[in-house]
């Protein structure tokens, strides 16, 4: 058997979501008749250059040991499951509050991993799915909290603490529904920890290096110096740690690059159009009509298409936050989570507490309207 082969079934059978999103993106385009420069014009480069600096410095964080470090002594304080499903959401939304959701996760993630992969029969998977939960609840909060509300925020015109006020009671209730679905997923065992020789060695540099550019990343992300903080990020992993890039996951760049693609032609399509139109039209057509094509398009091109014909941002902003839960292209953030995850199996359960969370926020959102 050829590498080809061995790599395209491999390919197949690990990435279904790349293939599918590569099927549709193609159909899409030749049934288009786009050219290759607007499909280029198409992917938001700033958004995947930012995510590759990303995964490069959580790999790092990930990989020099010390999160599996400060993961035991966690062990030592936390007693229960329940008390360690807790204290990731509490913290996972707090941080998505005002360091955006996929931040938080480049952050939290590795640490449960770490955590988690010292613990015996831990429901491991169980808590990367509530931590993305969780950074959906917190990111709603204020405008700069996910890129949906700081397109809202934008396009309203209105202050950060006013949009932070219309938010607040949607989040409370949301955030006391998932405290509550922790309370159910988790059970009050207690943590049962491997033996202490499993520790992985530490590398100092590798640590200092991931933490010294982690804020100034951010910072230069703030101001608008990307491509320059990029390509400095890049070359000390190259001269110092490459075997960073060999752990990355290239594919999950390659599926926000597909999933820019697909949903704006999409997006762009008339029937689209026309139903967006139809379902605006109801009562409480924004918040529905912003839950609804969230679960198709995710909430970001929803927002982006939707606010063109609802003046009402408050009840877009709610309704494209709520469908950030349901189906895992709700959210980038979700996609996210399971990828950095890698746990087998993971999508069908994350489903299962996704789809009742978004019922429940539904209902929820809908009975404060």
């Amino acid at each position: 058997m050829t590498i080809l082969k061995l790599l395209t079934q491999r390919i197949f059978v690990q990435e279904k979501l790349l293939v599918i999103l590569a099927v549709i993106g193609f159909w899409l385009c030749i049934a288009g008749h786009l050219s290759l420069s607007h499909v280029f014009r198409l992917v938001e480069w700033q958004t995947v250059g930012a995510l590759f600096g990303l995964l490069i410095l959580s790999y790092g964080l990930e990989q020099s040991g010390y999160l599996e470090h400060f993961g035991r002594h966690l062990i030592r304080r936390l007693r229960t499951e329940r008390q360690m499903a807790l204290f990731f959401v509490i913290a996972s939304s707090f941080l998505a509050a005002f360091m955006t959701n996929d931040i938080s996760l480049f952050i939290v993630v590795p640490l449960a991993l770490a955590v988690g992969q010292r613990l015996k029969a831990f429901p491991l998977g169980r808590l990367v799915i509530f931590i993305a939960m969780a950074v959906n609840v917190g990111s709603s909060l204020t405008p700069v909290g996910n890129p949906q509300n700081l397109f809202l925020w934008q396009s309203a015109h209105v202050s950060f603490f006013h949009f932070t006020r219309v938010m607040l009671p949607l989040v409370v209730l949301l955030f006391f529904v998932l405290l509550i679905g922790v309370w159910a997923a988790f059970s009050s065992r207690s943590l049962m920890p491997h033996e202490l020789q499993d520790v992985a060695p530490l590398d100092r540099r590798l640590l200092a290096t991931s933490l010294v550019l982690y804020p100034l990343f951010l910072i230069a992300l703030d101001y608008g110096y990307l491509w320059l903080a990029l390509t400095i990020v890049v070359s000390l992993f190259l001269l110092r740690v490459r075997r960073v890039f060999r752990r990355m996951d290239w594919a999950l760049l390659l599926i926000f690059i597909l999933m820019f693609i697909d949903f704006k032609v999409l997006a762009a399509l008339p029937l689209v159009h026309s139903l967006a139109l139809q379902s605006l039209a109801s009562r409480y057509g924004g918040y529905k009509s912003g839950v609804l094509f969230s679960q198709v398009l995710s909430n970001v091109p929803a927002a982006i298409l939707l606010q063109s014909f609802h003046p009402s941002w408050q009840h877009l902003a709610w309704g494209v936050d709520v469908g950030g839960f349901g189906l895992a292209i709700g959210s980038l953030a979700n996609l996210i989570a399971l990828r950095l995850a890698r746990i087998k199996n993971l999508w069908v359960e994350f489903h299962y507490w996704s789809l009742a969370m978004l019922g429940i926020s539904f209902v929820v959102g809908l009975l404060l309207l």
